[in-house]
């Protein structure tokens, strides 16, 4: 009888809520990866076809070529990269200072930091506009760069302390008494245990820079410039929708996500655990 009643408890609680959740989070990119190998004619056949009937690779090199995927690739792989180098360097000596240092008011300073990701982002919108139109940077990469990083620093700079606050102060100490600086304490102690910290913030701050889609549409009116969500987006016409170039789009930028993932994957549950215990 109670063999029986555990059985059912755990179908109920651990068995059916997983099953549904892998196919409620993996169906659609299942989905987009089917349409993006259908050939055009069977992508829009009723029925629906769930497994394609040929693989093509034309809606790939659709893309890449024609639509101009190579270009906000580009544009997105520099606006991302160089999102992440800059606010990692500005969390890190942020977070070192609220990890390290006391002062008053600290606790308000850190709960201000964490009440701007609440602001929505489209009462940014106006202002900034009117800011980088005035400094002539509409359509230009440092734009996004600037606004991503100011978006990221409150947020990891927090994450960041965190990190630091799990490394004993002893080492700092000893380092100190041999004669270093705080400088030379920070990137000859500190950066070489943080790299657990520095990973899972740098993948944090990359997803975010690589899929951010309002920002990057309202500050950039040169197609040449545009960014990956802002060139799937115009993929999609009034009349006229190329659906196995725009799946095969939507594939082709989630590679480096995936890629991403996979090789941080140890460092990034290391540094969230980190995290945690700061």
């Amino acid at each position: 009888m109670f063999t029986k009643n555990r059985k059912v408890d755990r179908f109920l609680t651990f068995q059916l809520p997983m099953t549904l959740m892998l196919v409620w989070t993996v169906f659609p990119i299942y989905w987009t990866l089917n349409t993006a190998f259908k050939p055009e004619g069977d992508i829009i056949r009723t029925p629906v076809q769930y497994f394609p009937s040929s693989i093509t690779t034309d809606n790939f090199v659709n893309a890449w070529t024609d639509v101009g995927f190579d270009t906000y690739f580009g544009n997105s792989f520099l606006v991302a990269v160089s999102t992440v180098i800059f606010t990692v360097l500005m969390s890190i000596l942020a977070g070192y200072a609220l990890g390290r240092y006391e002062f008053k008011g600290k606790r308000a300073f850190m709960l201000l930091l964490l009440m701007t990701q609440f602001i929505p982002r489209s009462m940014l919108i106006i202002p900034l506009f009117i800011i980088f139109s005035n400094l002539g940077l509409i359509s230009n990469p440092l734009s996004l760069i600037l606004i991503y990083s100011a978006v990221q620093v409150p947020f990891n700079a927090i994450l960041m302390s965190g990190f630091i606050a799990n490394i004993p102060k002893e080492l700092e100490e000893a380092a100190s008494i041999d004669g270093a600086t705080r400088m030379q304490t920070l990137s000859k102690v500190i950066l070489p245990l943080l790299i657990p910290g520095i990973v899972a913030t740098s993948v944090n701050i990359f997803v975010y820079a690589w899929n951010e889609f309002l920002l990057a549409l309202m500050l950039t009116n040169n197609q040449g410039k545009f960014t990956l969500p802002v060139g799937l987006s115009f993929m999609m016409g009034e009349f006229n929708v190329n659906y196995g170039a725009l799946a095969a789009g939507s594939i082709i930028a989630l590679i480096p996500s995936i890629i991403l993932f996979s090789i941080a994957q140890k460092h990034l549950v290391n540094g969230m655990g980190g995290a945690v215990k700061g």
